[in-house]
């Protein structure tokens, strides 16, 4: 398949990492550098979610199949917005250490592309997870709010960050303690999905931690 991918080098290495060998890549940083996007079989924008305004680059481009990087954003939210008649569009888990798995984690805003779903995921060859369209999907959900747990033991000072990495790791077979996890992701995307996530839901469940909080202002200062 012929794939562009626009977004960070980051984000384009564990693209890569998953979908490479495979397939044919192109890379672009943002959307003003793109040309053709129409001759690509799919294209996975990482960027929308931080800049939904970008998303108009495509309503004109017929018969696209758009993966737009989703735990942050509702499909539905970005529709309402926007024109998508003319597109198919998707979600995906794009957050770091999320894509890179065997499972693809997936969304979609029409039920009557599930089969169009199901075969970009075959020709891409990667199984995949369809969950609904909500913000933080499903398995960000689980992993942030141990993580913001984690910074709330931490700040009421019952074990320190290495103890509950280790403990975690022993205990649950998590690929990485929670703070491990934490620096993987990025602060910034933790603290911006948790804000999205107590937005939409209202739960406290989700209420960010003081402690996550600062250490997202003192990053955001530097």
């Amino acid at each position: 398949m012929r794939l562009l991918v626009v977004g960070n080098n980051r984000e384009f290495q564990e693209f890569e990492e998953k979908f490479g060998g495979a397939h044919e890549l192109t890379h672009h940083t943002n959307h003003y550098s793109v040309e053709n996007a129409e001759s690509f079989d799919a294209i996975f924008d990482f960027l929308i979610s931080e800049e939904p305004e970008t998303f108009g680059f495509y309503e004109d481009f017929e018969g696209l199949n758009l993966f737009v990087n989703a735990p942050k954003i509702t499909l539905a939210e970005l529709a309402f917005f926007n024109d998508t008649s003319a597109i198919s569009l998707f979600g995906f888990n794009g957050l770091p250490t999320f894509l890179n798995r065997e499972v693809l984690e997936v969304s979609l805003l029409k039920e009557d592309t599930i089969d169009l779903l199901k075969s970009l995921c075959n020709s891409l060859g990667t199984d995949f997870q369809l969950v609904d369209d909500r913000v933080g999907m499903v398995t960000p959900r689980i992993i942030f709010m141990i993580i913001n747990e984690a910074f709330y033991t931490v700040q009421e000072g019952t074990a320190s960050k290495e103890d509950i990495d280790q403990g975690m790791k022993l205990g649950t077979n998590y690929p990485f303690g929670p703070f491990e996890w934490a620096e993987k992701i990025g602060i910034d995307n933790i603290y911006e999905m948790l804000e999205a996530l107590y937005e939409d839901t209202k739960e406290e469940r989700y209420k960010i931690c003081p402690a996550l909080k600062k250490s997202y202002l003192k990053l955001n200062q530097q």
